[in-house]
């Protein structure tokens, strides 16, 4: 059988080595344009801060590649015809497969601002874009980010680290307000003012304007405002990277569009990971999943497939996890940023602002539904055990410390946590 994959992020990299555990005959091939070798994409920013060079962030020695006998292409590919089962490369080469997997991850969002093009303004996603950043910010003094997701943060700590001056531009009225309720976010943008980063809420960029090189001077907002700097982060999410794929022969949406198996509308073509949107999403679920861990997931799930044993994605218990530079967050279930009349919410936070716990529990029978923790970390597993159990509130909250994994000799929080909740009971304390 011979393999075919798109894509050496994540996705890919785990469907292949996957799929060859499972198969030590079939021929396995990687294409990708951006490197030759895997690497972490979650350690771009280390490189620009001096921490890590790029040969650090590949969690494989290059022979690996060769011992497992999985072939590597560095190229562009520019068509598919599934139909005659055949990839075309820019360059004019071509390639048969038997079953081709579609792993191209994402790409940077824009939304046609006037002066989006100009020199010293880009998003971060690829080696490419880290290489970019290194030029566009050799002589920048202060930058304008727009956007105030992960991304955004990332790049402002990568700045920061450079002494280069911050503002970020959020068109909400606090940070990350489509995922983080509004306490955590509050919490999140005074430990970023800390820092030394200026957030600019209910703010919209309008047009970034133009020296006389094609370089960025400034930006303009929606209210007239204009900030002079040398560069500019766009910042506003990502998309599925599918540009190359044309006609209607692989249906696709957003992204390109697939069943609980990854199987797109082609016979043998298949897509998992950034670019992959599913048609039914399962109730509560997003149609394209953007984090690293589901795009493993999705990659170890298809390998069982390709490999004859045809198998049903099933994501479990959402979690996540970030840093807003020394701050760490995690989050487990379901905590909207808003909550409906089916939950209720318990939330603590340290008055020195730096740790905070919410947990959501069904209004109906008290089961817990899920947790964030900012500055306090918690085992994923007896996070994952308490949701998918049922366990109540009350029972949560009398055994938080089985989950902590503080380091030594740090300050424990949950007697603290305990206590606030047991006031709450009693009306003494407000309970969100």
């Amino acid at each position: 059988m011979n393999i075919v994959i798109i894509g050496n992020g994540i996705t890919g990299i785990t469907c292949a080595r996957n799929i060859r555990k499972m198969d030590s005959n079939a021929t396995i091939t990687v294409i990708s344009a951006e490197t030759e070798h895997f690497f972490s994409r979650t350690a771009l920013m280390y490189i620009y801060m001096g921490h890590m060079k790029f040969e650090h962030t590949k969690p494989y020695e290059d022979w690996f590649w060769d011992k497992n006998r999985i072939s590597l292409i560095k190229a562009y590919v520019k068509t598919i015809n599934a139909k005659d089962k055949l990839l075309v490369f820019e360059n004019g080469k071509t390639l048969n497969y038997d079953k081709l997997i579609i792993a191209t991850g994402s790409i940077p969002n824009k939304f046609g601002w006037p002066g989006e093009d100009l020199n010293g303004v880009q998003g971060l996603y690829s080696i490419q874009d880290l290489e970019e950043m290194e030029r566009n910010t050799t002589n920048s003094s202060s930058a304008v980010i727009v956007g105030g997701g992960l991304i955004g943060i990332e790049m402002a700590e990568m700045l920061h680290s450079r002494n280069i001056h911050v503002t970020i531009f959020v068109r909400e009225n606090f940070y990350w307000n489509n995922v983080l309720p509004k306490e955590e976010g509050q919490l999140i943008g005074r430990h970023l003012a800390d820092h030394g980063i200026v957030l600019r809420l209910n703010t919209e960029l309008k047009e970034i304007i133009s020296d006389d090189q094609n370089c960025v001077k400034g930006v303009i907002s929606k209210t007239g405002e204009q900030l002079n700097c040398q560069f500019v982060g766009l910042t506003t999410g990502v998309k599925p990277n599918i540009g190359f794929i044309e006609g209607d022969e692989i249906e696709t949406d957003q992204g390109i569009l697939i069943n609980e198996y990854f199987e797109t509308s082609m016979p043998d073509v298949y897509a998992a990971g950034d670019c992959a949107q599913f048609r039914k999403p399962k109730e509560g679920e997003p149609a394209i999943e953007q984090l690293w861990y589901t795009g493993k997931m999705h990659a170890e799930t298809l390998a069982k497939t390709i490999c004859g044993n045809k198998s049903e994605y099933k994501r479990g218990i959402w979690f996540n996890s970030a840093k807003f530079f020394d701050l760490e967050y995690q989050t487990y279930g379901k905590v909207p940023s808003e909550i409906n009349q089916d939950q209720k919410t318990f939330y603590w936070e340290h008055p020195n602002g730096k740790h905070a716990f919410r947990a959501n529990y069904s209004t109906q029978d008290n089961r817990i539904l899920g947790f964030n923790f900012i500055g306090i970390r918690f085992r994923q597993v007896v996070a994952e055990e308490w949701i998918s159990e049922g366990k109540t509130i009350s029972f949560v909250m009398q055994n938080l410390k089985k989950g902590s994994f503080d380091p030594e000799f740090s300050k424990a929080f949950f007697n603290d946590i305990l206590l606030n909740y047991l006031k709450s009971l009693s009306g003494d304390h407000h309970e969100c």
